[in-house]
């Protein structure tokens, strides 16, 4: 049996050696590293996948959102929901630009933001909303959506874990999730689903102004070379990284149906296990398996994270501290939370390998140990 990995990124490699090799050489020739030919190919081909007008490439995920939030001019003070079950990125760019983080619920089933919750959270001050579509699959956004045209409020999709997740609605229409609300987001780092072989990320949104202002955010505020409007930042995707994520593209649906199998394979395994929940899928969504995260009751995590790393299988808690109890905002005069669903899904939640090279013997192997930890 080949060892196993969390995210096993060199067998990936070794599947599409040639043609990445071939385009990276490529670049290489060209010598153009930066916007060079390969990005706006990836800005058309990501447009033409996902059904957005505008895609703008960035330099990273946690970069998508700090422009994302520049561009629709919140000010210190002005107030951002957003769940507290995520990676601190989606917080962290609300603090870096002085606005005021809102923390709220998420469903204990999808694990995603709450809209009943977060419609209770609305004040005057609030004036965006970021859902987060966590370890694949999609926020409720019809529901976030009517909310947030009631209330008049901006919507922020952080989809740095789900693209290529298409949500339905209640007509029957599907869209790509990071192109329903106002702007989305997405990071390609390494172990994502469309992972780069570095750090990379984009911007997407419908709106031909906001996509001006956005590419113009990246490249320092310039509408044209040493013209500066407005004040941005140095945000770009490099040409060796866009060449890369071409290729990936391709692949990205035949990556998605390699991690479904994968999740089917475990769900089955764990059928009859009363302590293991498997992941919900709610019918608005369907799931990319950026994670494949279990739920434990009257389990010792903690034991068996450890006993799994004795037998070779390697294991995630995403996320032990949710951003209301990080440190980070303590100089924030934030309220004191009871967040009751984050804090029970921070001490149970357990996340097993999941990437696209698993094959059935490790597959097999990974369950058995889980099972035969819970069950001795």
């Amino acid at each position: 049996m080949r060892p196993i990995q969390m995210v096993d990124l060199k067998t990936q490699y070794n599947a599409i050696k040639t043609e990445i090799n071939e385009a990276v050489l490529n670049v290489l020739e060209s010598s153009a590293y930066i916007n060079g030919k390969p990005v706006q190919e990836l800005c058309d081909s990501l447009s033409a996948y996902l059904d957005v007008k505008h895609v703008i490439p960035c330099a990273n995920g946690t970069d998508a959102l700090q422009m994302a939030m520049m561009a629709l001019d919140l000010q210190p003070g002005d107030e951002v929901i957003t769940p507290s079950f995520t990676f601190i990125a989606t917080t962290e760019v609300v603090a870096l630009l002085r606005l005021t983080p809102v923390f709220v619920e998420v469903d204990p089933k999808t694990f995603c933001i709450d809209p009943v919750a977060l419609e209770k959270a609305i004040t005057p001050k609030t004036k965006a909303i970021v859902p987060v579509h966590l370890y694949g699959q999609a926020a409720n956004m019809e529901e976030i959506m009517k909310i947030a045209s009631k209330h008049n409020l901006y919507v922020i999709e952080d989809n740095a874990q789900a693209i290529g997740c298409d949500y339905t609605f209640s007509d029957g229409t599907k869209k790509k999730t990071g192109t329903i609300g106002t702007i989305g987001t997405t990071s390609f780092f390494p172990s994502k689903n469309l992972g780069a072989y570095g750090d990379a990320g984009a911007i997407f949104t419908n709106d031909d102004l906001l996509a001006n202002k956005l590419r113009m955010i990246a490249n320092h505020g310039q509408s044209q070379r040493y013209y500066h409007d407005l004040v941005g930042c140095n945000s770009r995707l490099d040409t060796i990284q866009a060449a890369i994520l071409n290729i990936k593209l391709r692949k990205l649906d035949e990556y998605i149906a390699a991690r479904n199998k994968a999740a089917a394979f475990y769900n089955k395994a764990f059928t009859n296990i009363p302590e293991i929940t498997t992941p919900y899928i709610a019918p608005y969504t369907n799931h990319v398996f950026h994670q494949y995260t279990l739920v434990l009751e009257g389990v010792d995590r903690d034991a068996l994270n450890k006993f799994l790393a004795e037998k070779q299988v390697p294991s995630m808690i995403y996320y032990p501290v949710p951003g209301h109890k990080q440190n980070m905002f303590s100089s924030f005069g934030l309220p004191q939370y009871e967040l009751k669903h984050t804090d029970w899904l921070t001490e149970r939640v357990i996340s097993l390998p999941m990437h696209t090279e698993l094959d059935e013997e490790q597959l097999g192997y990974i369950a058995s140990a889980v099972i035969e930890f819970i069950t001795k």
